[in-house]
């Protein structure tokens, strides 16, 4: 444009003292007008803009000077541009607004960003709206860039839903369509999941076309949920790889599912849990009860869900334990490739099915075990290591005195150090008889302290195909159940031991109830365990004194392995070897997993840090989300009841971002939106943000603010007014009480 005339009325900027005087004019127009006089306008003032040598005029300004009229259409001044100059010409007050534009402008331009016309319409936008961020800096907030895009807010309360996503664990973004809630949202996901500040990224939106009941469409699982979580994938393909998402999402980091698949982590109400007070059904649980997670210590349940009727499979590990879990249920696994690299995936029982071999034939799926469980210390009668010599080769009738049978002097010396007052008598063979130190003799006769223990633990009169473990000892402190397998293991078990391979241990008795308690113990422990039975028919005889024996009960046979740090053996001679061998690392596999049927089902919140909780036969398994970044989007279509189940599942170490448009309910049949009830329920909750986005947010097309506003101002105009003038043709009609 021209340059100003020198003819033109316009003084340069004014000094102070000019000021002060032009201050005192005003005062004198002032007193002017209140007498009736009209004061003449203050005299235009020219303001200098230098722009730096550094930054292109054409990127400032435009091709064809496009950005150059958008500014001037939007400025009450006159804009000149010289060289790199620019001179504005106007009242002081819109001199200093334009050189404010210009200011922000040029800083954008400096962090590398190219101006565009919706760019500059938001920096004037938010400097006519006030407030201390400046719109350079909420423009050059970069949030994740790929191929050379970068996503960053749009507007001033878009940085404000960003911050707020760093600062909060759970946000709710509220607005109309097109403000950028849901991308906003997926770019702080990915960021956060490129920073490992996550584990996982968890898409979910409500299928509310389908009434939640996807089962009843046609089509596979991803044909049915494809179209309701299409924005999902659209904004997901702008910032992650195409070709590596179905890797992410094949592996568990990547989850898309309706919300109806978040609510479906769920077992049947008489699968077991672990409690400290042993196994209860998971459906006789309630909140504030304790159960035992991962780590082997008692954690409580923060939620109750029921599920309602689901497809239920059983899902077996290859050491024979077993559980049920619906399809959607979570498990903690390890592969092959994530021992590689020192990492784990969250799986849903339905996309383990098919695929439970890695290579040869190889078991895929590893699950966690749990640590030693610590159950309440109890006092027992009798010393557990000792229990456990006595269950393997005592005598138990209490008819007579009890005997240990064994040929191994060491085991002799070991039961009379751990028996106090008693005393191993040998009588023959390998026979010692149990004699207290002071039987009464001469006096009163004092009954033997293990017939007594023997009788109060139950145990009197059992055999070898009768005994078994008390519950006493069985569930009580690591320490005292580990005493008691080394006396069992240290007389009727022993290490195993194969060319290039580490050693395991071998038990083995006739009753199958103290081959669960065993199993019971060595699972409690953090092992694992094998079981297998020799049945007599065909087992070539015994020999005792010469003569044979023949086998008349099945054998049960228990191939074992325990953690590092659980020794068991005492016996110098066992413990010897399987220390020379190496006792390996137990492992637990998902061998397979077989439909059931149908049944009642329910889910659990735990309160540890990894949400892991024990089921059936020590199965470690889980719940709820953790270390993971959760969208639910259009949440305008969840029901009050699905709004509270969704934030329940939030987990340790996990962001969730809410979004959606309370005015474009599509909930059937007049339901109440979770959405809208929500801010009142959670108002004053810590951590907990929400974010209101305006039409003047919109990033889409411009016409799409527009038709905001006036759906706004259509929506307003049909609401009922507060009074209304009685009609005068008819009487009014007496209120019913409580109407």
């Amino acid at each position: 444009m021209p340059d100003t005339s020198p003819h033109d009325p316009v003084q340069d900027a004014p000094t102070s003292r000019e000021a002060s005087a032009q201050a005192a004019a005003l005062d004198d127009s002032a007193e002017d007008a209140a007498a009736g006089t009209a004061a003449p306008p203050p005299a235009a003032v020219r303001t200098t803009i230098a722009v730096p040598e550094s930054i292109s005029m054409v990127g400032l300004l435009g091709s064809a000077d496009e950005l150059l009229r958008l500014v001037e259409a939007e400025l009450d001044a006159d804009v000149h541009v010289r060289g790199n100059e620019i001179s504005v010409t106007g009242q002081p007050a819109d001199n200093a607004f334009a050189v404010r534009v210009f200011d922000e402008l040029i800083a954008l331009l400096g962090t590398g960003q190219q101006l565009r016309p919706d760019s500059v319409r938001r920096v004037i936008g938010m400097l006519k709206a006030g407030g201390a961020e400046r719109p350079a800096d909420v423009l050059s907030l970069d949030i994740i860039s790929r191929r050379g895009r970068t996503i960053r807010p749009k507007t001033l309360n878009q940085k404000r839903y960003v911050d707020a996503i760093d600062a909060h664990t759970i946000v709710f973004g509220i607005g109309p369509a097109g403000t950028g809630k849901t991308y906003l949202a997926m770019a702080k996901a990915v960021q956060a999941l490129q920073t490992k500040n996550v584990n996982r990224i968890i898409l979910t939106r409500p299928a509310v076309e389908a009434g939640e009941r996807l089962g009843y469409l046609p089509g596979t699982l991803s044909e049915k949920i494809d179209p309701y979580l299409r924005p999902l994938y659209d904004a997901l393909h702008d910032m992650v790889d195409p070709e590596s998402i179905p890797r992410l999402m094949a592996a568990g980091t990547i989850e898309v599912a309706p919300l109806a698949y978040m609510r479906g982590r769920a077992q049947p109400y008489d699968a077991k849990v672990l409690t400290p007070n042993g196994f209860m059904p998971i459906g006789t649980l309630q909140v504030g009860d304790l159960v035992v997670g991962s780590n082997g210590l008692p954690t409580p349940v923060l939620g109750v869900y029921p599920q309602g009727v689901k497809d239920v499979y059983r899902v077996t590990t290859q050491d024979g334990a077993s559980t049920l879990a619906c399809g959607e249920h979570l498990w903690t696994v390890t592969t092959p490739d994530d021992r590689r690299r020192g990492t784990s995936r969250t799986l849903e029982t339905q996309e383990m099915v098919g695929n439970l071999r890695w290579g040869a034939g190889a078991h895929r799926y590893e699950l966690p075990l749990v640590d030693a469980v610590e159950f309440e210390p109890q006092e027992v009668p009798l010393d557990p290591y000792a229990l456990g010599l006595l269950l393997g080769d005592g005598c138990r009738t209490t008819s007579t005195t009890p005997s240990f049978s064994t040929s191994d002097p060491e085991l002799v010396g070991a039961l009379e150090s751990a028996l106090e007052g008693i005393e191993l008598v040998h009588e023959s063979g390998p026979d010692h008889v149990l004699r207290q130190v002071h039987g009464g003799r001469g006096g009163l006769r004092i009954a033997n302290p293990v017939t007594e223990a023997i009788r109060e633990l139950d145990l009197a009169g059992t055999r070898s195909a009768t005994k078994f473990v008390p519950w006493v000892y069985s569930h009580n402190s690591a320490d005292v159940r580990i005493a008691l397998l080394q006396g069992l293991l240290d007389s009727d078990g022993g290490p195993v031991t194969q060319q290039d391979r580490t050693c395991r241990i071998r038990y083995t008795t006739t009753s199958e109830r103290l081959r669960d308690d065993v199993m019971f113990l060595v699972r409690s422990l953090g092992g694992v365990v094998t079981r297998r039975t020799r049945l007599p028919a065909g087992r070539a005889p015994g020999m005792a004194q010469g003569r044979p024996v023949h086998d008349r009960r099945a054998a049960h046979v228990l191939e074992i392995r325990l953690p590092a740090d659980v020794q068991p053996f005492r016996l110098e001679r066992k413990r010897r070897v399987y220390e020379a061998a190496g006792g390996g690392r137990p492992m637990r596999f998902i061998d397979s997993i077989e439909p059931v049927g149908v049944m009642e089902t329910m889910c659990i919140q735990v309160a540890a840090q990894d949400s892991l909780y024990v089921t059936d036969d020590f199965i470690v398994t889980h719940n709820t989300l953790n270390d993971a970044f959760v969208i639910l989007d259009e949440a305008q279509n969840t029901t009050a009841e699905q709004m509270k189940m969704f934030l329940t599942r939030l987990g340790f170490g996990s962001k969730i971002v809410v979004t959606g448009d309370v005015t474009q309910v599509d909930l059937p049949g007049g339901a109440q939106s979770g959405l809208k009830i929500v801010r009142e329920i959670l108002d004053g909750v810590e951590d907990v943000h929400f974010a209101n986005l305006t039409s003047s947010d919109v990033v889409r097309h411009r016409l799409v603010g527009d038709i905001v506003d006036a759906y706004e101002r259509w929506d307003a105009s049909r609401q009922p007014t507060t009074t209304r003038p009685a009609a005068p043709a008819r009487p009014a009609r007496p209120r019913r009480q409580g109407s």
